[in-house]
């Protein structure tokens, strides 16, 4: 009876939503028939997720950066006034797939506009709601990184085209194992959450997984081409962090599908085969290290051992004198040179199909691998 009641008033709350956006007038703000699709998408229903409004909502993003000031206004103010769990993650997910869409003007968000991060269901005890309440943390965490950082990779695309460096590549590497970390924190805990809207959300995750472990995958390959013995050490050392992150994540890699599968997550159970990391190339990559650290201590004491045979000659004179070269000119106050040759130099898609066969979450860009993939799950 208490579910019936809960149904009946969230439908009733979703119709109250409907209705006052049939007086809105259109503005730069507000799009009546994008805040009716986003309502729709973001229903109290917790038995369905609305595949057709959701992909309505993405393809006003795709189709004009205008529509994106809209979207911001009318999601923020259904997540600001929602304390239900289900409102809350739906509108997660569609975060989630506006965000797959990609599109340049994605870039002003940043983060996101509405703050999930001490989330609490206000409709039912807390001793029932905690797992819901903590996974829509966890996701809302993801979501507002990633966020962030595609916002930080769009910007990127639109500048000059230029070649990264290796450290710039070490570097987006180690955001997408930030990433990885985050989103491996999306679970269910507690034994009420086998529900169809969670279970739609873990294969929305499980998607994610894919994409950005092929993309870490996919670079760490292409580095291990790289980075060759001749690396600097502060390329190495970092590079050496990143392996030993990838071995260390394809071990909880293995153990969240494991999870995920047990828990009923259909896209847990298509895990393809990874190939693990040589242990060779970890082990090149260490020697590389001590390589240059042997080297930066021979230059050091080579050094020592040039200062040592110039205090020598000079000691060794036997009158006081000025002594004037085309190089240094020495005082007999304090036998110091001053160096005038010294030079300063700087190193240098439309969707023509129906909406309810497609997936919530699109990736519009899969990674193309090249190589074999340098990585450690196998089942």
């Amino acid at each position: 009876m208490m579910k019936l009641w809960k149904r009946a008033s969230g439908a009733l709350k979703d119709r109250k939503s409907l209705f006052s956006i049939s007086f809105s007038r259109r503005t730069s703000f507000r799009n009546p028939d994008l805040d009716s699709a986003i309502i729709h998408a973001t229903s109290h229903d917790d038995s369905s997720v609305d595949y057709h409004n959701s992909h309505r909502v993405y393809k006003w993003i795709r189709s004009s950066p205008a529509n994106l000031k809209p979207l911001v206004h009318s999601l923020s103010s259904r997540v600001n006034r929602t304390r239900s769990w289900i409102v809350a993650l739906k509108a997660l997910m569609l975060v989630h797939g506006v965000l797959c869409c990609k599109v340049p003007s994605l870039q002003e968000i940043r983060r996101l506009p509405f703050d999930l991060s001490d989330f609490s269901d206000g409709h039912s005890r807390p001793s029932k709601t905690w797992g819901f309440n903590a996974l829509i943390r966890a996701y809302f965490s993801f979501l507002d990184q990633y966020s962030f950082f595609l916002s930080d990779q769009i910007r990127c695309r639109n500048r000059k085209p230029q070649v990264d460096s290796v450290n710039q590549e070490l570097e987006s590497i180690e955001k997408l194992q930030s990433l990885l970390h985050t989103l491996l924190q999306i679970r269910p805990m507690a034994d009420n959450m086998k529900k169809t809207l969670i279970l739609e959300a873990m294969d929305c995750v499980v998607i994610e997984i894919f994409d950005i472990y092929g993309r870490i995958c996919s670079g760490i390959a292409k580095l291990l081409i790289k980075i060759s013995p001749a690396a600097g050490k502060a390329e190495a050392v970092m590079a050496l962090k990143i392996l030993k992150k990838a071995t260390s994540q394809g071990e909880d890699l293995a153990l969240y599908f494991e999870f995920c599968k047990k828990f009923g997550v259909s896209n847990a159970h298509e895990v393809p085969k990874f190939v693990r990391i040589p242990q060779e190339n970890i082990e090149a990559m260490e020697k590389a290290i001590k390589g240059v650290e042997e080297e930066e201590e021979t230059m050091d004491d080579h050094e020592e051992e040039v200062v040592e045979e110039k205090s020598v000659i000079l000691a060794e004179r036997p009158e006081f004198q000025t002594i004037i070269t085309d190089k240094w000119e020495v005082f007999e106050d304090d036998y110091g040179f001053t160096c005038k040759d010294v030079k300063e130099t700087d190193q240098p898609r439309n969707y023509n199909v129906d909406p309810s066969l497609l997936p919530l979450i699109v990736i519009d860009e899969p990674v193309y691998l090249t190589h074999t993939l340098p990585d450690l799950i196998t089942f």
